[in-house]
């Protein structure tokens, strides 16, 4: 075969490979994918990630230091990112508690000045410091990328000018090889030049192979090295489906196999389906459960956003329902605190929905906890007066616990207890010491109470007795023919018995009644003037009042009666004999006058009669 007959071939060939275009030269482009340049790796997916939301804030800090310190700023990009969301998520949760808590003392919220946080001051330090640092590299990248574009339209050129080469063939093509190297060594160029250029280089590469008078065996190798390399990118590809457990890792190292298979250069004919096809495949299989992934996400936030939909109605329910009494209140407060802590337990919502769904929890929460400081500050002022009111009927019951006044201190006593039930609650520490002081006092009086009617039930059934015998004298009593005596007697009897003490309460007013029967029966077989009996009988109820306070009072009510009385009688006196006057002017006038004068004589006896009664009392009080 001569040399025209080997251009012909080769011309034939290439013509074949132009006709059918490289699968490689058609990126994919799965849904969320990130474009990315070839030979520009993600540096920042070369350390692994670990869970930050599980360390504290100072070991958060140690972390981004090691970070700042230790690995190049774009390779610590997503590790920098996770580490100051997780610390401003952790801080902004401690802020709340202790901003909560400052409330719960009973401040206003306005009023709440969080304290420097050493751990802030230092992470806003790093994160200076990292930024400083990835500005100066993505200004170093810039002008690396302005010289890697200088040098790949160099290699353009250089490749298009083999075009025009009379060297060896065998010489050319190891140049075209050396290019090509070269190309992949070049780092990343400017996004916006990316697509011109690689397109450029990709129709020069293959200008080159259609120029390219190679014999069949160099372009079988070629071939061969390059169905190779894709195979192995396959292998790789299908291993990422097996090996890498993070369905995202394992889509951003697709991305830099697919950037490696664009720089491949063409396979055979009969294998370039079947292996792009197989790499394909592959690469569905990776989008497929990185799109999951994502799916998956998007509805565990949306089940997050229900969660917290959830806890937000209960929240505002719980402030919706007004509290009856402080019990209420306190179980209120369990449930919002568990509440609380159950929205700590949720992952993140909808970005879109987070924000709102916080705000209006939070305004449930401290909306809650303000009305409950308000209630607290009146409840307080509340208890202290009631501790005041109940304070003073500790004062009354002490003061009530050694009165022998049965009757009208028991009834006081009891209103005291009736009161101290009316009053609220006292403050908590109080509560306790006073009740016992109250009814320390009240079990005092009621135990002096019952000792003394347990002491005058065995005096009052002997003083029955001794009431019974003396009724029975008084009716077996024989009255002399002297009346003087009789009635002396009488009032003996009567004296005898007021000297008598009380009796039970059942029997009391039978042998008073039983008493006073035998004695009237006495006086009115006696025949006695009506001013001497009552007489006797007053003089009678002042003796049993020497020794019953209550009946002394009752002597004193009736000298007042007697001496309004009087008053009465002499103003009425008084009257008639101004009257009397105007009658003797009237003709027929003296049956009237002599009918006044009458009355005025029965009337003067009478203030008489009056007189001596109250002379008989004070004499007796003196």
């Amino acid at each position: 075969m001569n040399g025209n007959d080997l251009n012909d071939s080769q011309n034939q060939n290439f013509g074949d490979a132009k006709a059918t275009p490289d699968p490689a030269l058609e990126p994919i482009a799965p849904e969320n994918a990130a474009a990315v340049q070839p030979n520009e790796p993600p540096a920042e997916r070369a350390i692994s990630m670990v869970d930050y939301n599980a360390l504290s804030k100072a070991e958060m800090v140690q972390a981004l230091k090691a970070l700042v310190h230790d690995h190049p700023a774009p390779q610590a990009r997503v590790a920098v990112e996770a580490i100051k969301s997780a610390f401003y998520r952790k801080h902004k949760q401690e802020l709340d508690d202790k901003r909560s808590a400052f409330v719960e003392k009973g401040a206003a919220e306005e009023d709440f000045a969080p304290e420097v946080d050493d751990c802030e001051v230092q992470l806003k330090e790093l994160m200076r410091q990292y930024r400083q640092a990835l500005a100066q590299h993505n200004h170093a990248m810039e002008e690396q990328k302005q010289e890697n574009l200088k040098q790949k339209r160099l290699i353009i050129d250089q490749i298009k000018a083999l075009l025009s080469s009379n060297e060896v063939m065998n010489q050319t093509y190891q140049e075209f090889r050396n290019l090509q190297q070269q190309w992949r060594e070049v780092g990343p160029v400017p996004q916006a030049e990316h697509k011109n250029l690689r397109e450029s280089y990709n129709l020069h590469v293959q200008n080159f192979y259609d120029w390219l008078k190679i014999n069949h065996e160099l372009r079988d190798m070629d071939l061969k090295r390059n169905l190779e390399a894709k195979t192995e990118l396959c292998e790789k590809a299908e291993n990422l489906m097996v090996l890498e457990p993070s369905s995202v890792e394992a889509f951003n190292k697709l991305q830099k196999f697919h950037e490696q298979w664009r720089e491949i250069g063409p396979v055979p004919n009969e294998h370039r389906t079947a292996i792009w096809e197989r790499f394909k495949a592959a690469s569905h299989e990776i989008n497929k459960r990185h799109q999951a992934f994502f799916d998956q996400q998007r509805e565990e936030q949306r089940h997050n956003r229900e969660a917290k939909l959830a806890l937000c109605e209960k929240a505002e329910a719980i402030l919706a329902t007004e509290p009856t009494s402080m019990k209420e209140m306190l179980a209120q407060t369990d449930e919002m605190l568990a509440l609380q802590q159950v929205w700590k337990t949720i992952g993140p919502a909808p970005k879109k929905d987070s924000t709102k769904l916080y705000e209006r929890f939070r305004t449930a929460c401290n909306t809650f906890f303000e009305r409950k400081r308000m209630r607290r500050s009146a409840a307080k002022e509340e208890q202290q007066n009631n501790l005041q009111l109940k304070t003073e009927l500790c004062i009354q019951a002490e003061a009530l616990k050694d009165s022998t006044e049965w009757k009208k201190a028991t009834e006081e006593v009891i209103a005291l207890q009736k009161r101290w039930r009316e009053i609220g609650p006292v403050p908590r520490k109080h509560k306790e010491p006073l009740w016992q002081r109250f009814r320390s006092a009240c079990d005092e009086f009621f135990a002096n109470k019952n000792a003394n009617a347990s002491a005058n039930a065995t005096s009052y059934a002997a003083n029955l007795v001794a009431k019974e015998a003396l009724i029975a004298e008084v009716e077996a009593y024989v009255r002399p023919s002297d009346a003087e005596q009789a009635i002396a007697a009488l009032r003996d009897f009567q004296r005898r018995w007021a000297s008598i003490g009380f009796v039970p309460m059942k029997s009391k007013e039978a042998v008073q009644n039983q008493f006073r029967a035998a004695i009237a029966k006495h006086f009115e077989a006696l025949n006695v003037e009506e001013d001497q009996r009552e007489l006797i009988q007053l003089k009678s109820k002042m003796e049993e009042a020497q020794n019953n306070p209550r009946k002394a009072n009752a002597i004193r009510q009736e000298r007042d009666r007697l001496f309004a009385k009087m008053k009465q009688l002499e103003a009425d006196i008084a009257l008639w004999e101004n009257n009397i006057g105007f009658f003797a002017k009237s003709k027929n006038a003296e049956p009237m006058i002599r009918d006044v004068e009458r009355k005025i004589a029965k009337t003067k006896e009478d203030i008489a009669r009056i007189v001596e009664k109250i002379k008989l009392i004070d004499n007796h009080d003196k």
